[in-house]
């Protein structure tokens, strides 16, 4: 433990990460006392395609006091109700993961267990019908709230537009902001711990406590601690991602992301004011590098924007992402592909994490070990939800499917899709980002068909769960009745 007072954080990187962190540090910590300093440089570039959200962003920004509308207009940003995937279960296939919740709870079971009751005595097969999410995606509608309550959501946007919007919060808070390559990290002799950093022009910069959102490199995380990678490459094969923007196709703008299974992967598509965002994620082993730019090109809806922006990563995440007196955020931490747009809900978690962990004037062991082993619980359950769409999915028949859905699974997905097979149970944990609403989107949606339901749900009479359902229907036709037109809404706003 070090007595030392931590009065100076020094934050290596920006993009994304870095001025997220920085805002957040610099709104929590207040101007009196403790110096922030941001280092980063125009030289390196971003990767900044992490362009879709899950709605936990919302409480980040009101954690900051942002304003949403101000935050759309200047990111550029849309309205995102969930996920389609297509194709994922079979060649014209499609199924909604809605943000928001199916039907409500019942009897102190999950509203899914009484559903599969009402389909096992041949109800209607649509559980979409019970989230008025699901409903708007389809329909190119929404709002904030209808009649009956609020409406679940996240947002697309231009995530080097976030960063910029972001530093001047920062900056004006009292973030200063170096720019500069750094080529020279110094230690601490004795503790290991880093002191500084050197600059390409000659500069130096010491702190007394380091984050590290240098991105995959993980410049002091890995590149001076060598804290060491846990590698899940065997479960997610996925180590390749090419991203090129295209302009905007004629028509509305869709409130939502699409995933499609592709031949090696999947491609995203995620809708701006300004342009779509496009990227296929796949696996070198099964598909060059080369050709993945021509499939992606090849399947644009707009003429292109941008070169191709070709990444390499592997599935996975530091050991210790807080080591000594740097704690990693961001891709400089760890990564999972974005199949479920986690990797700026991670930055957020993270930095959540550290400042309700933040030191005085010691690092105690027994606080970095609590923020270790609570992030890496984290990187597993979302691991977990990730790697089920690969499980359970049945859509393609090419090298790269038969390998994933022949992989062994983790002990802890196996016994969560067996539960749901056999008894429609959904094994979650209430801190996990995705619950049942989110599991049983994904598995249903992949054509899993549960055996049983849960016995509390038969003790409902049929015909009043019959009632009972009907009206949750009506309420989700009257919400969406209530909610404009997507674009309309963009307008309302300024965007």
């Amino acid at each position: 433990m070090t007595a030392r007072p931590i009065r100076h954080t020094v934050i290596v990187g920006g993009g994304t990460a870095g001025w997220m962190c920085a805002a957040a540090l610099s709104h929590a910590l207040g101007p009196a006392g403790h110096r922030i300093t941001l280092v980063e440089s125009d030289a390196i570039g971003i990767v900044g395609v992490g362009e879709a959200t899950v709605p936990s962003i919302r409480e980040f920004n009101r954690m900051l006091g942002i304003d949403e509308d101000a935050f759309l207009r200047a990111t550029r940003g849309t309205i995102k109700l969930g996920i389609e995937f297509a194709d994922w279960g079979g060649a014209g296939q499609l199924y909604f993961h809605p943000f928001g919740f199916f039907g409500i709870d019942m009897a102190g079971v999950g509203f899914h267990h009484h559903w599969l009751r009402h389909v096992a005595g041949g109800g209607d097969k649509d559980p979409w019908a019970y989230t008025v999410e699901a409903q708007a995606a389809a329909a190119g509608r929404f709002d904030r709230r209808s009649r009956h309550g609020p409406i679940h959501h996240a947002f697309h946007f231009d995530a080097g537009l976030y960063a910029r919007f972001l530093r001047a919060r920062a900056e004006a808070a009292g973030v200063v902001r170096v720019e500069g390559e750094i080529v020279e990290v110094a230690q601490d002799g004795e503790s290991g711990h880093v002191t500084g950093v050197s600059l390409r022009s000659g500069g130096r910069i010491e702190g007394d406590f380091f984050i590290d959102c240098s991105g995959f490199r993980g410049l002091l995380i890995e590149g001076a601690l060598k804290s060491g990678y846990v590698d899940w490459s065997h479960w997610l094969p996925c180590d390749r991602a090419v991203a090129i923007p295209c302009a905007r196709a004629d028509g509305p703008i869709a409130p939502f992301t699409r995933s499609t299974a592709r031949e090696a992967g999947w491609q995203w598509r995620i809708p701006l004011q300004h342009r779509t965002g496009n990227g296929y994620v796949y696996s070198s082993r099964h598909l060059g590098d080369d050709h993945a730019v021509e499939l992606l090109t090849s399947r644009l809806d707009g003429a292109p924007l941008a070169e191709p922006n070709q990444l390499r990563f592997t599935a996975g995440h530091r050991r210790r992402c807080w080591n000594g007196n740097v704690v990693a955020l961001g891709l400089a931490g760890g990564f999972l592909e974005p199949l479920e747009s986690t990797s700026i809900h991670l930055i957020q978690t993270g930095i959540i994490r550290l400042l309700g962990l933040f030191p005085r004037q010691a690092i105690d062991p027994a606080v970095v070990e609590r923020f270790n082993a609570d992030t890496v619980h984290e990187y597993e359950r979302l691991r977990d939800f990730v790697l089920a769409h690969y499980a359970v999915s049945s859509g393609l028949d090419t090298p790269f499917w038969r390998d994933v859905r022949s992989t062994a699974l983790p002990d802890s997905l196996a016994a969560r899709i067996e539960a749901f097979r056999t008894s429609g149970n959904i094994l979650n944990e209430p801190t996990e980002l995705f619950g049942p609403t989110n599991w049983f989107a994904i598995l249903w949606g992949q054509g899993v068909r549960p055996a049983d339901h849960h016995p509390i749900a038969d003790a409902l009479p049929i015909e009043e769960l019959r009632r009972r359902l009907g009206l949750l229907r009506q309420r989700s036709a009257e919400m969406l009745a209530d909610l404009p037109p997507h674009e309309d809404f963009l307008a309302r706003l300024g965007a």
